[in-house]
């Protein structure tokens, strides 16, 4: 079983999951990415942010492959990158780290340390570049359905808060549903091989079904 694993490009891209390839949940402020889903342009947006996030920051994110085939992936940006973050009520970012958007790992491939490498491929970029931390949203009640679309969708692009707190993460602002955690780079470069274990089962966990190239675009972003 070969695995490598790429940065995030336009070319790699295609390679995201079904729902993820055209959302754009994190990369508009909540009214133009209405307006994107009403107009049909996530797509389009979602290649333009991959872009000119490349181009001005660099790499923000990882795609792992096995056997050739997309198994997992993992976004990351600077917070002025991420206008979705502003949304939460536990927001802003601290301004000397990263924010971790989103993160998944392919069913059918859980369970084999493909979350641990794409974690701390992660790290390593970040600490090669300066970053001292990264932060992110978790979901405290990850799972939980029974609130209105909107917190659904929320749902489908954040990791349960239990994942973060798992491998190292801190929570910096607590909150009943959206807390801010946050990692020092120093410690995700470090992890003991149970903290490994469990960041690889709560991120398998999280994964959507049917992930690989679909027959034709999603249209609705998911996350």
């Amino acid at each position: 079983m070969s695995r490598r694993m790429v940065n995030l490009t336009l070319d790699t891209l295609e390679d995201l999951p079904r729902g993820c390839r055209s959302c754009v949940f994190w990369e508009l402020d909540p009214v133009s990415a209405e307006r994107a889903c009403a107009s049909g342009d996530t797509g389009f947006e979602k290649e333009a942010w991959v872009s000119q996030t490349l181009l001005e920051w660099g790499s923000c994110g990882k795609i792992a492959y096995v056997d050739g085939m997309p198994a997992g992936f993992v976004l990351y940006a600077p917070p002025s990158y991420v206008p979705r973050g502003n949304a939460f009520p536990t927001s802003p970012v601290s301004p000397d780290a990263v924010q971790l958007m989103t993160a998944h790992v392919v069913a059918s491939f859980s369970g084999g340390g493909l979350g641990r490498m794409l974690i701390q491929s992660v790290a390593r970029d970040l600490t090669k570049r300066g970053i001292r931390a990264i932060e992110a949203f978790g979901d405290a009640k990850f799972g939980d359905h029974s609130e209105d679309d909107d917190k659904h969708q929320q749902t489908m692009c954040l990791a349960p808060a239990d994942f973060f707190l798992a491998v190292g993460f801190k929570t910096v602002r607590p909150h009943p549903r959206f807390p801010r955690l946050r990692m020092d780079l120093r410690t995700a470069l470090s992890w003991k091989s149970d903290v490994e274990y469990a960041l690889e089962k709560l991120l398998g966990s999280m994964t959507p079904e049917g992930l690989l190239r679909p027959a034709r675009p999603a249209t609705r972003s998911l996350g």
